[in-house]
């Protein structure tokens, strides 16, 4: 298939207020290029849980970013429906370690987002798979943040490293194949350009806030407690045990080229995202 996607046609950004699509609105705005920023709170309305949605979105559009909603992902049927309305071109925000049997432990079957990489290849559309590991930014803006805020961070990874990706590096590979000719069939493996333990990360953070951040190892049932207790679902709870569980098990050091593949670049260092995330309010 040749890369001809009519840039004419807007960008549809899905889950465009989460880290990812924010900045993947910003970037393509930048650039010049017609969006369609959807979500439930967006101006183009888009709920996954209501297919009804769905068509006024795709209609007229080239080509689309696409989350799926983990909770009750239907790639498969969107999918079906982005070729009903002539997109072009899909960019999926996948995971690392999806297609590697047990990454997750304690999760059995295929992952969702394997199951939607899937839909997405066999499609017949233009396509690019983003796989990231563990976001830097959910140490600033994520579900890390409070711990970073009370100095004290508990989580059941031991000592473990990931190679955080700054989701700025996300955003600047999907606004490429979003865009760009030369990403179609590719399947981008993510990460930054080493890997730290979170000891090692809170210490880099520490040092720009001024203040020291303290890493608690806790078991994986002494974490799910502490969840529970902040009002997460037992089931939410134990999925991010499982994603976590590949810290601990070191399968998330990993140090991946998919960002100087796609941009022609190394990936941003960790100590650059911290300088620029934690030197600004509210930090």
């Amino acid at each position: 298939m040749t890369e001809t996607t009519n840039m004419t046609r807007p960008v549809l950004v899905t889950g465009a207020t989460g880290m990812t699509g924010s900045r993947i609105l910003a970037q393509l705005r930048e650039r010049g290029v017609p969006v369609r920023a959807a979500s439930r709170s967006s101006e183009w309305r888009f709920d996954w849980a209501e297919p009804a949605t769905w068509d006024t979105m795709l209609a007229g559009a080239g080509s689309v970013y696409l989350v799926q909603d983990d909770s009750d992902p239907r790639v498969p049927e969107f999918v079906e429906r982005a070729v009903a309305h002539g997109v072009e071109r899909v960019v999926q925000l996948s995971a690392r370690g999806v297609d590697q049997p047990d990454y997750f432990e304690g999760v059995e079957g295929a992952p969702s987002h394997l199951r939607a990489e899937e839909a997405v290849r066999a499609s017949g559309l233009e396509w690019t798979v983003l796989r990231p590991g563990w976001f830097a930014q959910n140490l600033s803006e994520g579900f890390l943040t409070d711990g970073a805020r009370t100095g004290v961070m508990r989580l059941p990874v031991g000592e473990g490293a990931a190679a955080w990706i700054d989701v700025d590096d996300i955003a600047a590979v999907a606004a490429a194949a979003l865009t760009e000719p030369g990403h179609h069939g590719r399947t981008y493996e993510l990460s930054g350009p080493r890997a730290l333990t979170l000891a090692e990360a809170l210490a880099e953070i520490s040092e720009v806030l001024g203040n020291p951040i303290r890493y608690e190892p806790v078991s994986a049932e002494e974490y799910v407690a502490d969840l529970l207790a902040q009002g997460w679902p037992e089931e939410g709870a134990r999925e991010l045990v499982a994603a976590l569980s590949a810290i601990r098990r070191g399968l998330e050091s990993k140090v991946s080229p998919g960002v100087r593949e796609a941009l022609g670049r190394e990936p941003r260092d960790f100590s650059a995202y911290a300088a620029e995330a934690f030197s600004r309010p509210p930090w």
